[in-house]
């Protein structure tokens, strides 16, 4: 089913939707709200001022050029050399693409635990 309009607490629970995903709020000064699989950082908000709730997750080497030249679309901040980018008001991003964006972050963290810890999580 598609979705027409994402905001930041429906994108929020998707994220803590996602099998075996866990969120993990970071305290001043980094100020960030983060979603892991097995200890792997997918995706994270800003919370605070003046770039709260921005939204940043890994892209494929392709998708971070693509995603870049998009409006509202930027390197993440000292994550960009790892192809993270950064939406900066996600309600204005095409919602099912974002979705399949965060899928994919969320499927490269996983793939990168041990065989041992993906058995454990898919259990």
């Amino acid at each position: 089913m598609p979705i027409h309009h994402l905001t930041v607490p429906k994108l929020k629970a998707h994220c803590a939707s996602l099998p075996g995903a866990e969120s993990l709020l970071h305290a001043p000064p980094v100020n960030v709200l983060s979603y892991k699989i097995g200890g792997k950082t997918f995706a994270y908000f800003k919370t605070s001022e003046p770039e709260q709730w921005r939204f940043s997750f890994r892209a494929t080497p392709d998708r971070f050029l693509e995603l870049t030249g998009m409006p509202g679309v930027k390197p993440a901040r000292y994550m960009g050399r790892f192809h993270w980018v950064t939406i900066v008001d996600v309600r204005s991003f095409p919602p099912d693409y974002l979705v399949e964006l965060v899928q994919w972050s969320y499927d490269k963290a996983f793939s990168a635990l041990p065989k041992a810890r993906q058995r454990e999580l898919k259990a």
